[in-house]
């Protein structure tokens, strides 16, 4: 989508960039997409830390046998938290704070649909992430049932385990409404001239992303609410001993949780399709194929939540069942990887950081993805279930995955948010040090899950020793590569620190978000910009 706005529309925006509140009212009051954008993604890079610093304990502790730091009481609060902090602190408010952002500019709107609720979305989170980390210090502990939150185990937590429950209600009703802004914005404010199908992917992406979020969260609310009843109100949902069943939990938890996973991905790969068209200088291949594979991702995570639970009783033919369905959800993502790869090919790439964010990102999610496969498979997933073989999929699914296509959204759009280009070997230094960091902390946890380590606890035989040592250094490794990327990299371009960024940093970008100045005016596209659908480019 490219266009040409007129100069007329630049000073206009120019113009009303000094009606922007300042100082702390700025901030809490904000309404602008822009300032709330921001304020998302510097509340996940907070919680990123703090899941980080939960992540360096557990992995301090396994640097050799025997118990070293933490009891394991505190080892299993300390994996519970840092897995729940990372999926609802971290993953999810970031790629929110990316919508807020991109989405107006990119659909050409001047703002999202509800701003006092986008407002009132954010401020949500504050509370709800204060009342998590702050569990650990209330009687017995923070929960430490796992970030799955599994009956019995909730049943016989302390006190921390209702502020948890509330947190994540908190934290959902922030999701579903955030969802419902963005519906909203995209379906009704795009510009004059957009087609759906000429929409950019990533709004495509956040689209699909966004219904399934309003689908899936009311969800996990009615089973931690269930939990909750249990807990203090004398049912009986999960408590076999009052006729519930433990097993309904899981099935319950896995029906959002499954669909959880996309909408922890489908994001990043709108991000990545915008990445590898610009620095392969080609149109992204298959428009069309990649809005009905997304599609066809979000409508077959509906359908494929018990293969978590192969070890649970189910019988064969359940078994059978979610087996096929799990593998068949590989042929839409697998279209999408063909379609990136296919965007490359012939390109005259070069390898910007955010390209090298994205390359990377293809290369280590589908490595995930395949481990994802071998996990699919009834007979083996009953062998290493709840071994380090799933800890390490996962994570090269969700952090090579989603993190590294934060990193390649950062890169690719900071210079229109800040007005600044980053500093490119920083950039590539960051780069680096997080793709080898990563890959030596979790490719090793395959061996030690295949070898049959089982994950969540807090000691170890001797013969794991070394791969665990391995990790241990690694992730250390990875974690000060964040760091370094947030002092060396994201610090000086929110002070203004380096060379003026162009209107357009990447010569061969397409969409609205470029036709605006650097940095992107408080107020933009108050008139919308028409488009020429046939031509793709403004009018009039």
């Amino acid at each position: 989508m490219s266009a040409v706005l007129d100069h007329h529309d630049h000073d206009h925006a120019h113009h009303d960039d000094h009606h922007a509140p300042t100082g702390w009212r700025r901030w809490v009051f904000a309404t602008n997409h822009k300032d709330i954008g921001t304020l998302y993604l510097l509340f996940s890079f907070t919680m990123l830390m703090v899941g980080g610093i939960l992540a360096l304990i557990i992995r301090a502790e396994l640097f050799q046998p025997g118990l070293q730091l933490v009891n394991p009481e505190l080892f299993n609060q300390l994996t519970t938290m840092h897995g729940l902090i990372m999926v609802f602190g971290a993953i999810m408010p970031a790629f929110v704070g990316f919508a807020n952002w991109m989405i107006p500019l990119q659909i050409g709107a001047s703002d999202m649909a509800f701003a006092r609720m986008n407002n009132f979305s954010f401020w949500l989170m504050i509370p709800a992430a204060l009342m998590i980390v702050s569990s650990f210090f209330m009687p017995g502990g923070a929960p430490a049932a796992g970030w799955t939150l599994y009956a019995p185990l909730t049943l016989q937590m302390g006190p921390s385990m209702d502020a948890g429950i509330f947190a994540l209600h908190i934290l959902g009703a922030s999701s579903i409404m955030g969802s419902i802004n963005i519906i909203v914005t995209i379906l009704n404010m795009r510009a004059p001239g957009m087609t759906l199908m000429k929409m950019p992917m990533f709004a495509w992406t956040w689209l699909i992303t966004a219904y399934l979020l309003i689908a899936v969260m009311p969800v996990l609310a009615g089973a931690i609410t269930m939990t909750l009843t249990d807990r203090h109100f004398g049912t009986s949902f999960f408590n076999p001993a009052g006729g519930g069943d433990p097993v309904m939990y899981q099935h319950i938890f896995w029906f959002f949780g499954h669909p959880e996973v996309y909408i922890m991905i489908l994001p990043a790969f709108g991000i990545i399709s915008h990445v590898v068209p610009t620095f392969a200088r080609k149109r992204l291949f298959g428009y069309a194929s990649m809005v009905y594979a997304t599609s066809s991702i979000a409508i077959l995570s509906f359908i494929v939540w018990a293969h978590h639970m192969f070890t649970s009783g189910m019988p064969v033919t359940g078994q059978l069942f979610f087996m096929y369905a799990t593998m068949l959800i590989a042929v839409p993502t697998a279209v999408k990887i063909f379609n990136w790869i296919a965007t490359m090919w012939q390109g005259s790439m070069t390898f910007e950081t955010p390209m090298l964010f994205a390359v990377g990102f293809i290369f280590v999610f589908t490595m995930g993805g395949f481990t994802g496969l071998i996990l699919a498979m009834a007979p083996i997933d009953i062998q290493i279930h709840d071994t380090y073989y799933v800890v390490a999929h996962f994570h090269y699914v969700l952090v090579a995955g989603s993190l590294y296509a934060m990193f390649a959204g950062y890169y690719y759009w900071s210079p229109k948010w800040t007005g600044v280009m980053y500093n490119e070997t920083r950039g590539k230094i960051h780069f680096w040090w997080s793709l080898i960091a990563f890959n030596v902390t979790f490719f090793p946890m395959h061996f030690l899950g295949l070898a049959g380590m089982p994950r969540r606890y807090a000691d170890y035989p001797m013969q794991f020793a070394d791969f665990n040592a391995l990790a241990t250094v690694g992730g250390f490794a990875f974690g000060f590569a964040q760091v370094y990327f947030f002092l060396f990299v994201v610090l000086p371009t929110m002070r203004g620190q380096g060379a003026k960024a162009p209107q357009s940093p990447w010569e061969s970008a397409e969409g609205l978000e470029w036709e605006v100045p650097s940095p992107a005016p408080f107020h933009t596209f108050e008139t919308p910009p028409k488009l020429n659908a046939a031509a793709n480019k403004v009018i009039g």
